[in-house]
């Protein structure tokens, strides 16, 4: 059983190894088991140049234009993973053949980036696929409602004029139907033309 005296200088001890307190101290900390940076977030190291990786970037952005937010983690996502392939191959070449392990390690994250790489890519191009047919469902919607509203408006017409040519039927018949009316009629005197003919007499 511990003492009062040993518990009293634990806790003194402990309060001396309390860390780094320092923003920059903590930094390094932190880094302190950060031996490659292929595991965790993706990070440009200090020896390498982060204006190579933005320029990566945007030429990949330039390469396939994302246009939505899923695209462009994509498109940054191939980048990163081509870039660590490169770390891994810089760093694989940089080992020595003695250290097998190392070796082995390097070279194990260089085919795995190198598959995620294209593992994006294949989403990257089944996404692209899937919006082209959706756009192409889309405007093949959009030209058969066009057609349909066509005919429609076609049929509207054709059944209007139809409707004036009934029309227009009916009146000349209701106006010949008139018109018998009125010559039969013995108190319509009717066109100096008609009343001779009527009265037989001759013509002027």
């Amino acid at each position: 059983m511990s003492t009062r005296a040993q518990i009293t200088a634990n806790k003194a001890n402990s309060q001396k190894s309390t860390g780094p307190r320092t923003d920059q101290g903590k930094s390094h900390s932190s880094r302190n088991n950060f031996r490659h940076g292929f595991t965790g977030a993706f990070c440009v190291f200090a020896d390498e140049s982060q204006s190579d990786f933005d320029r990566l970037l945007e030429s990949l952005c330039a390469e396939h234009s994302p246009s939505t937010p899923t695209e462009s983690l994509l498109v940054e996502s191939l980048a990163q993973h081509y870039w660590l392939k490169q770390r891994a191959i810089r760093l694989h070449g940089a080992c020595g053949e003695s250290n097998e392990n190392q070796l082995a390690l390097y070279l194990r994250y260089q085919v795995a980036n190198d598959r995620a790489f294209h593992k994006c890519l294949d989403q990257l191009a089944k996404l692209r696929a899937e919006k082209r047919k959706a756009e192409i469902g889309f405007e093949s919607q959009r030209r058969a409602k066009a057609k349909e509203a066509r005919l429609k408006t076609h049929e509207n017409r054709r059944a209007e004029r139809h409707g004036w040519a009934l029309l227009l039927d009916e009146a000349k018949v209701d106006g010949q139907r008139l018109l018998n009316l009125k010559l039969n009629s013995p108190n319509y005197p009717g066109p100096p033309s008609v009343r001779r003919v009527l009265a037989n007499e001759p013509a002027a």
